[in-house]
């Protein structure tokens, strides 16, 4: 069965709008896991736009399933990562001006700047996945770089429409995927997955874990967040 790593970013976001205390994204993932959360995954941007030092820490002290914390390759969150120590940490690309991640770390052209990341990572004890586009480049330059994990962008994926579009997208990743797992890496899918085009790649060969955040927080808004990430974990069983 496909793990399925819960992206609480957005229950910041709201709180952020705000300013104030609620809803708190460590007692989201708390109910994320009751629900059946394989993994809590959060972003730590440069920024701060949602989740904060504060939200990290208190995260680290009390899931109870692995931690994945994103993050840009940048000294100063590196170092906090590093600090925190969560199960995984998977190295993104990351600009100011977007809303969100628009797509996949170029690690072909920054192998030096990932690679120098990942040893540090992994000296401590701390496994790395990348957030690249599915393209075997991509996934060679990651094998590369000493990351023993890749999650596969499907942003362009979920922005098709046309059947043809579609299906070009879901062979792009297949292939990448193939080749992820012909060298030896764990593959992971992430980005616009929702309750209907999850069905569409979750039965791609070789895919262990899917991380979705953005639509189980919209479908909690109606049905509440226990129950909107039940209904995905049935959808991957």
């Amino acid at each position: 069965m496909i793990r399925l790593g819960v992206n609480v970013d957005h229950v910041a976001t709201i709180r952020q709008a705000r300013g104030g205390r609620e809803p708190d994204p460590v007692t989201a993932a708390h109910e994320a896991e009751l629900g059946g959360a394989d993994q809590i995954t959060v972003h730590l941007r440069e920024d701060r736009r949602h989740i904060q030092d504060r939200d990290l820490r208190l995260l680290r002290q009390t899931v109870q399933t692995p931690l994945n914390l994103e993050l840009a390759v940048s000294d100063e969150v590196i170092a906090i990562a590093l600090d925190v120590r969560p199960e995984q940490v998977t190295l993104v690309p990351e600009r100011r001006e977007e809303v969100t991640t628009e797509g996949g770390l170029d690690v072909v052209s920054g192998l030096a700047a990932v690679r120098a990341a990942t040893a540090r990572f992994t000296a401590a004890r701390v496994a790395v996945s990348l957030f690249i586009d599915p393209e075997p480049a991509q996934v060679e330059a990651a094998r590369e770089s000493g990351a023993t994990h890749v999650e596969l962008h499907t942003g362009q994926f979920a922005l098709a429409r046309r059947p043809d579009e579609v299906a070009h997208e879901v062979e792009r990743l297949r292939r990448a995927g193939a080749r992820a797992h012909d060298l030896g890496l764990h593959l992971a899918l992430g980005h616009g997955l929702d309750y209907r085009n999850v069905l569409q790649v979750r039965d791609l060969p070789h895919v262990a874990e899917m991380n979705i955040g953005h639509s189980i927080v919209s479908r909690a808004v109606y049905v509440g967040l226990r129950e909107a990430v039940r209904e995905m974990k049935r959808l991957l069983a």
